[in-house]
């Protein structure tokens, strides 16, 4: 029977779950363990640097400017038929890039492997919706934030010990060949757990508009992943600046759409929520910190210290542990003392961030990279905190109706900020790299370090500011709620 609102509990909802965030668990892998690998990949393909921007991009850019499309079209034919499809395929893209004769290959079964991912992973938080009733959908959504933990963190680390390993002999291959069994055992156990679920008003899909919304994220995206490697030439400008007026045009055709009658590939209505559109930006700042701290780290530790990935992996180790905690303990905190929850996992980011400052330049050049795991597993905690309960508490405010559509756009949203982040934490750390006049390098990369932090700093202030005004317009929305918990809480 297909499910158009959830009418009935799933009895295998739990390892329905288990599937559902093992697709997820592999598409967010995959956008950080192959950094890892590009050295190795490098030798072994004799691949140029122009090559190797491709196969990291490639990826990420056809996964985040189709995600939106894949959404609708889940919510045309199918979230478990979308995902099982999407699924499938990206377990034959992942075996085509650990077979890759050439660097050539590889990219184009990189871009193949984010055109699936885009098929696969919108479905995910929509059949969370659809599939678990109200009081036990906080607790599946904070496993969905831990495995996003997990898989972020763990990307480095087990990209290090598979090449440091050279399992089988197969070096860098099985970066991408790890990803085969457990898509297939994800994939044979999707088929009888999965319950298929679509919104019956999506009856055909608006192709002018995703062709139209497509082009202008891949104005966007293409800009922020490639600009700065390229040495931001002119083109980058004027791509950037096709972004505004493209978003201008396909907010025009789809109120055109809904005014003639038929169905838009995002109906306006979700955008005049403010809790949602506040949401969205809310998902910007939150993972343009975690990317910003990442990179900026990785290349301080690799390139400045020398570390090898493993050990650059193992830097990471607590961040993830304090990450998937919270995560895990989010959602009872959340229903006890409600969404200011949120608030207070902000404040713990920044001041893990602030404490991670002052570890680095008190240490300058001297560093030792697990004198950082105190402050990382602050962050780890403060992140977790806030990464389940911000994506429960903006999907709340959606209608049944729309839950395809938004989770498509919570999902561009978090790879679009990932990019973000790391564009404009570059400008900041490779300038001041530029013109340090320090002789040793360890202190130039530590004193580069030091400025991204205090960048990245300044974006969790603002993310606090941001959360303010969404718990503000919550209370505005339900006022008698607010008072009901907060007379609870007294």
């Amino acid at each position: 029977m297909t499910k158009t609102s959830g009418e009935r509990v799933d009895s295998r909802r739990w390892w329905a779950l288990a599937v559902v965030l093992a697709a997820t668990f592999m598409a967010l892998l995959d956008s950080f363990i192959v950094n890892v690998a590009i050295p190795s990949i490098q030798a072994d393909l004799r691949a140029s640097a122009s090559d190797i921007q491709f196969i990291l991009a490639g990826y990420t850019l056809a996964y985040a400017v189709l995600l939106i499309t894949g959404s609708r079209l889940g919510d045309m034919f199918g979230r478990k038929r979308l995902f099982l499809i999407g699924m499938l395929g990206f377990v034959v893209a992942s075996a085509l890039c650990g077979a890759a004769p050439s660097s050539l290959y590889l990219i184009l079964f990189r871009v193949l492997q984010g055109i699936t991912a885009a098929a696969m992973m919108p479905q995910v938080l929509a059949m969370i919706q659809v599939s678990f009733p109200e009081h036990e959908k906080a607790k599946a959504i904070g496993l969905y934030g831990a495995t996003i933990g997990i898989a972020t963190v763990s990307g480095q680390l087990l990209g290090g010990y598979l090449i440091s390993q050279n399992l089988f002999g197969l070096g860098w291959r099985s970066v991408f060949l790890v990803n085969v069994p457990i898509g297939v055992a994800a994939l044979l156990a999707g088929i009888p757990l999965l319950q298929e679920s679509r919104n019956p008003s999506a009856k055909r899909l608006d192709l002018a508009g995703a062709i139209i919304l497509t082009a202008s994220l891949l104005a966007l995206a293409f800009p922020l992943v490639q600009g700065r490697e390229a040495g931001w030439p002119a083109w980058s400008f004027i791509l950037l600046a096709c972004f505004p007026a493209g978003l201008t045009l396909f907010i025009i055709y789809e109120r055109k759409m809904l005014e003639n009658g038929k169905s838009p590939l995002l109906s306006p209505s979700l955008f005049r929520d403010r809790s949602f559109s506040l949401g969205i930006s809310l998902i910007l700042v939150f993972y343009a910190i975690a990317s910003a701290l990442f990179f900026t780290l990785a290349v301080m530790l690799q390139q400045g210290f020398g570390y090898s990935a493993l050990t650059s992996g193992l830097t990471y180790l607590p961040l993830g542990i304090g990450f998937f905690l919270a995560s895990l303990a989010s959602p009872k905190l959340v229903s006890r003392f409600g969404p200011a929850v949120l608030l207070v996992g902000a404040i713990i980011t920044a001041g893990g961030i602030g404490y991670t400052l002052e570890i680095v330049h008190h240490h300058g050049g001297h560093l030792v990279w697990m004198a950082l795991w105190p402050s990382l597993f602050i962050i780890g905690i403060g992140q977790g905190t806030c990464a389940a309960p911000l994506i429960g508490t903006i999907l709340s405010k959606v209608r049944q109706v729309n839950i395809g559509a938004a989770s498509g756009v919570l999902t561009t949203a978090t790879q679009l900020s990932t990019a973000l982040g790391v564009c404009f934490v570059g400008i900041f750390f490779y300038r001041a790299l530029d013109i340090s006049a320090l002789p040793d390098s360890h202190a130039r990369y530590a004193h580069a370090f030091t400025i991204a932090l205090e960048f990245v700093l300044i974006l969790s202030v603002i993310y606090a500011f941001l959360l303010i005004f969404l718990l503000k317009a919550g209370q505005q929305r339900h006022p008698e709620k607010a008072v009901s918990a907060s007379g609870q809480r007294g």
